[in-house]
């Protein structure tokens, strides 16, 4: 079973794919000012590795995310996009327990409790930039919230490298739950506010169908991640938190039986989302900024898939060794 004709054939979605026309202006900050000019030194001997970040095109899988924000708006999401990156290859050989002053530190710098200068953590000044473009656009109780879910997701993140390092498998409902967490949606689904301009009061996002579509929303990027990130997980030895190596492990089936009960799951969660964003409840003034906000929540489900089957990250064995992102961690 060839796992790219599957993702293309068989994980469908009824929304529509829009795409941001400031994504090759975006990318080329992306590449130049960023991978090569303010975050040259994580790499700087390394340009191998540079050309990999790039031919992942970070600022292209955001305007597929957050198709119609202007360009000083779409800014910080991009800076987002491509943290999210370094990060996850950061950390994804350390210890779990290195894991919680990362995520202390990254959270007081997002929440302007600590400056750049007083963290000790390699991207404290990229998350600094990050907060500051943030807050010409939302308020401090947007980047709570938003900084809530970072936190979510490093906690994601140090779950999955105990059960790497443990070489244990978490049963398939404990895999859904801590990569619905560590896939890292959470946080671009609060910055929607950035590109609609509108922010929505605390009770709409804390109301639980609010709360289940975007649950759901992880889940089913997740499930669509899975299939594509086999080749990459067997080959970084992640494979214990791959949901379709979690599904192969715990029923003792093949792995093309994995990948076909991985899209069962998938298709179960998108029949929910979709009778859910066609029922809302009636969320009074409110209530076209909300459907407009779920609008926007299913267009990241299409855009992902358009653009994810294209990346040399997943189909060309395009990511950064174990080895140099450790060794830029730990410098003799």
């Amino acid at each position: 079973m060839n796992p790219l004709e599957l993702l293309n054939t068989q994980f469908k979605y009824p929304f529509p794919t829009l795409k941001n026309p400031n994504a090759d202006q975006l990318q080329e900050i992306t590449e130049n000012q960023w991978i090569d000019g303010e975050y040259l030194w994580l790499y700087e001997n390394n340009p191998d590795l540079r050309k990999k970040y790039k031919k992942t095109k970070t600022a292209h899988i955001a305007a597929q995310w957050f198709p119609t924000a202007p360009v000083e708006r779409f800014k910080p999401i991009c800076r987002l996009m491509l943290w999210t990156l370094y990060n996850d290859d950061l950390y994804e050989e350390s210890e779990p327990n290195d894991i919680e002053n990362v995520r202390t530190q990254s959270i007081a710098i997002l929440n302007g409790e600590i400056s750049n200068a007083e963290a000790t953590i390699p991207l404290g000044a990229m998350l600094t930039s990050l907060r500051q473009e943030l807050l010409q656009f939302i308020p401090q109780e947007s980047i709570s919230r938003f900084t809530k879910m970072i936190s979510r997701y490093f906690l994601g993140l140090e779950a999955e490298l105990r059960y790497k390092q443990n070489k244990m498998f978490p049963t398939i409902a404990e895999c859904i739950t801590l990569r619905e967490d560590s896939i890292c949606l959470y946080p671009f689904l609060q910055l929607t506010e950035i590109e609609t301009g509108i922010i929505l009061p605390p009770e709409i996002h804390e109301h639980p169908v609010i709360r289940r579509l975007q649950a759901l929303a992880c889940h089913l990027v997740t499930f669509f991640n899975e299939v594509q990130s086999v080749m990459k997980d067997e080959a970084t030895g992640s494979i214990y938190y791959n949901i379709v190596k979690v599904i192969q492990n715990e029923r003792q089936i093949s792995l093309e039986e994995a990948y076909l009960e991985d899209l069962r799951l998938h298709n179960e969660d998108l029949r929910e989302f979709i009778t859910l964003q066609a029922s809302l409840p009636d969320f009074g003034i409110w209530h076209e900024a909300v459907v407009n906000w779920v609008h926007y929540m299913s267009m990241v489900l299409s855009g992902w898939k358009n653009i994810s089957t294209k990346l040399d990250r997943y189909n060309a064995m395009e990511f950064p060794g174990a080895k140099e992102l450790k060794e830029k961690l730990n410098p003799t």
